[in-house]
This record gives structure tokens, sequence and C-alpha cells, in this order.
């Protein structure tokens, strides 16, 4: 089969729609806004390719000028659909687009017709092209392969625009819409062709990739607080802890609410949940650098320090217990709603870290036992061993 124009633009509707119904698919699935934005856009290009067929029964407005209309709606719905995809917004001036498109019909008909339409219709998708592609750049580290992947091919599909508009306007250059006539011409239906296919799997990847590490996010994160989870912290203490040394201790702080079963039982167990999102919310803001921290349940949550002294443990756990009082204020219960601190000092990497929770354990029990509302520090390092209590 020959690979004329009407076969061309025969098989940019066939991919579009494709496209169209695969990404609407995939939104029915995730419900995900940039797919809707994307699967609107392939079905407008797939629309539009159909218009273009008329020019050949001599319907030129159609054919020509509302086809060529429905290509820019379409890579302006791209844009959109990566806007929603990187959560940025777009200014307003952006609908200014459809305004020049508009003000195309008012060119007088003459042999520099088809040059001029060329020009803007391709100027303007290399322009929404070239800000899409941009609008994905932050996201180049955060969103990995797929949104650059994206970017990429997005910013290839607005060069070959770029140039298809400078073409247009060298002067001797044929270019005839209505019979699809011109070199120019015949690369673009070529190049629509290849950039459906690319785009549309483009863009199915990043959202693909983006929802798997969004699932991933949320196997490692505790739902209420959105701290890490047990088996989080399990993955990742190794690598916190492979450089403990004698000149480097390590840590682990236990920590536990005092009383915590009476803030359910006098307030209710939304009011519990508050407060252990104000304890998660304390804890992320006092974290310091080389730090973890998880909730294990219920109300018990764990940090994990590389590189710290007995000193740097005091004082992170005092912050904690007094920013947590001044924020339990509101709290009035027969008993006070305190912090328990547990914590071990330890210069030699663990055997596992269930051992090192069971230290934590022992020491945060001694502290309960010693009256609660303290940090006990139990220093496990070859320099010094003891117990160091901080009311």
């Amino acid at each position: 089969m020959a690979l004329d124009p009407i076969t061309m633009l025969t098989l940019s509707i066939a991919l579009a729609a494709a496209a169209a119904l695969y990404l609407a698919a995939e939104w029915r699935h995730v419900r995900e806004a940039s797919l809707l934005f994307w699967s609107a856009g392939f079905a407008t290009i797939s629309l539009g390719s159909t218009l273009a067929l008329l020019r050949s029964s001599g319907i030129l407005l159609v054919g020509i000028w509302f086809a060529n209309g429905l290509l820019v709606t379409a890579h302006w719905l791209f844009l959109l659909g990566v806007a929603r995809f990187t959560e940025a917004r777009l200014p307003r001036s952006w609908y200014g687009i459809f305004a020049v498109w508009v003000a195309m019909l008012l060119l007088p008909e003459g042999p520099w017709w088809s040059k001029v339409m060329l020009l803007v219709n391709s100027a303007l998708v290399a322009l929404m092209m070239f800000k899409a592609s941009a609008l994905l750049r932050p996201h180049g580290k955060s969103l990995s392969v797929g949104a650059g992947q994206l970017r990429y091919v997005l910013l290839g599909h607005g060069l070959f625009y770029l140039a298809k508009a400078i073409t247009a306007a060298m002067p001797g250059t044929l270019i005839d819409l209505a019979a699809f006539r011109g070199e120019i011409i015949q690369i673009s239906l070529v190049e629509g062709a290849m950039a459906i296919m690319l785009i549309a799997l483009s863009m199915t990847g990043s959202e693909r990739y983006r929802r798997e590490k969004r699932i991933e996010r949320l196997a490692a994160r505790d739902p209420l607080t959105a701290l890490y989870n047990r088996r989080a912290l399990d993955v990742r203490a190794p690598r916190l802890l492979e450089d403990v040394c004698a000149s480097r201790p390590g840590a682990l702080l236990l920590i536990d609410i005092d009383h915590f079963k009476s803030v359910n039982d006098l307030f209710g167990h939304i009011a519990g949940d508050r407060l252990l999102i104000m304890l998660s919310e304390i804890i992320r803001s006092a974290l310091p650098n080389r730090a973890l921290a998880a909730r294990l349940g219920g109300d018990e949550f764990v940090i994990l320090l590389g590189d710290t002294s007995s000193a740097q443990i005091t004082e992170l756990g005092s912050a904690l217990r007094e920013r947590f009082h001044d924020a339990t204020q509101s709290f009035a219960t027969p008993q006070p709603v305190t912090l328990s601190i547990g914590a071990s000092l330890f210069d030699q990497t663990p055997a596992s870290l269930s051992a090192l929770i069971e230290q934590g354990d022992a020491a945060l029990y001694a502290s309960k036992r010693g009256g609660r509302d303290s940090v006990r520090v139990v220093d496990r390092t070859q320099v010094s061993e003891g117990l160091l209590q901080t009311p």
C-alpha cells in the first residue's frame, strides 16, 4: 500500500482513535485527570484527520481551517493534561491561542494563503509543545523515566513543528494544503502518525510509572500519620546503620504516649487519631539529618539516628516532650498526656532491627517505671555503658 496522503491520514485516524480509547480505559481505572485530557486530545486528532479528508472533495473551510483548528485544539488538550500531571496552573493567556486561529478566517485568499495557514498552525503547536516539555522539566528526577521520556518526545514534536513553521516562511517553498502538495506536507503526515504512537506510549508510561511509585509510597507509609511503617523501616534501616562505628554512634528512640487510652475514652477515637497525627508532625519537624522515623503501631513511634551522641539524644527527646506538652493542653484528662522515651545508643551495627527495638523497649519501660514523661538513654557504646534519665 502506497504511503500517499489519504493512506497516511487514514492511518493517523486509526492510531489516534486507538490511543484515545486506550487512555480513556486507563482513566476509567485510575481516574487521573491528565489521562482524560490526553484521551480527548487523541480523539480530537482522529476527528480532525477525518475532516481533513474532505479537502479532496473541495470542502476547504472544513477540510483545512476547521481540521487544522482541531489539531491545535488537540495539542492544547495535551498541554492541559501535562499541566494536570505536573499540578501546574496555566495562565489564561494560553486561551488566546484560539483567538489567533479564529483570526485566520480573515485572511484573504491568495497564493500565499496555504503558507500562512501552515506557518501559524505549526508555530502554535510548537509553542504548546515547548511549554508542555518545560512543565515536565522540574519533575525529571521525581518522576524519573516516565516523565523524562514524555518530556523529550513532546520537545522533539515541538521542534519538528518549529521546523515546519520556518520552512513555511521560506520563499519558494511549495505548500498546497488543498491538494496535500509539497514535501513538508508529505513529511508532516508521516511524522504525525509516528508522533501519535510515541506520545501515546509516553503518556501512558508516565502515568503508570507515577501510579506505581504512588502505590509503592503508600505501601511504605502508615496511612494515618504518613510516617514510614515497620516494613519500610526494616528496608531503610540497614543503609543508615552501615556507617555506625565508635566515632559515629547510632541510636534508636522508642516513643510512647502516656495515658493515651484516656484521650480515646474521654474524647473519642477521632481525637486520639488527631493526637497521633499531631505527634507525627512534631517528630517530622524535629528530625535531624541522617534520621528515620516510623510508627510501629498504636501510640508507639520510633526514631533511628546516625552519627549522634547521648547529648543530642537527650536534646531531641526533651524537645519532643516539650512541644508535645504544649500541643496537648486542650486534652483535660485525669492524668497528664505526656511522652515517655527510651533510647539506646550503640557503636556497633546491631544484629537486627528487632534486637535494637528490644533494647529501646527496655529503656522505654524503664522510663515509664521511673514516673513517665521522661527520656531514658541506655549507652551501649564501648567507651561507656550506663543509664541517663532526663525528667
